[in-house]
């Protein structure tokens, strides 16, 4: 049973940290690729891309390892170039046009719209159970609704409380199905990166 609600609780850190993660990816990619962009006619703008991309690798890294820990799925290592001794103009040129950073960017970015997904499934699956359940104790005191329909008897409140329980059974099955799609995405990700 404890092994059952710490298994839970990792999967519930996952889903909140992929949120976390992804929000994070998608606003330093943005900001920094714009940045660098608008950046490029003058001396600094070119560099400034040049090590916004170099990032890419380090990020995919923190993704494996994050995934190792929280859902043990092991994944493939990163591929990372080999940059020989060369001017960084010739280096940034090379980090430019490197296809493999343009695919880890677009896949990180896209980190974004899962971890919203995971963010709303975190608050059905962890939320939502113990609300229901408390119902019966909160019908009185507040005006209910639930599907539509108005919770202000204690038969309805014990059947709202009932969904509540099977929610919550189910909730442990789903949030790990979904902790482990988002282990399988990572996987994904880094398989199409090393391509």
């Amino acid at each position: 049973m404890a092994r059952t609600v710490a298994c839970f609780a990792q999967n519930g850190y996952f889903l909140l940290f992929t949120f976390v993660t992804g929000l994070f990816y998608f606003c330093f990619y943005l900001v920094a690729i714009i940045l660098g962009l608008s950046l490029s006619f003058t001396v600094v703008g070119v560099p400034l891309l040049a090590n916004v991309l170099r990032t890419t690798t380090a990020f995919l890294q923190f993704e494996r390892v994050q995934t190792k820990i929280y859902m043990d799925i092991t994944t493939e290592p990163c591929v990372k170039a080999v940059t020989p001794k060369v001017s960084n103009w010739l280096q940034a040129k090379k980090e430019l046009l490197n296809r493999r950073n343009w695919i880890a960017i677009g896949w990180l970015m896209l980190k974004f719209p899962v971890g919203i997904l995971s963010l709303i499934s975190a608050a059905l699956l962890y939320v939502a159970p113990p609300v229901l359940i408390a119902v019966p104790f909160l019908y009185p005191f507040i005006s209910l609704s639930f599907m539509g329909a108005t919770v202000d008897t204690f038969a309805k409140a014990m059947m709202v409380s009932g969904t509540g329980v099977v929610l919550m059974m189910m909730s442990y099955w789903l949030a790990d199905r979904l902790a482990r799609w988002i282990g399988g995405y990572t996987r994904l990700m880094i398989k199409h990166v090393n391509r």
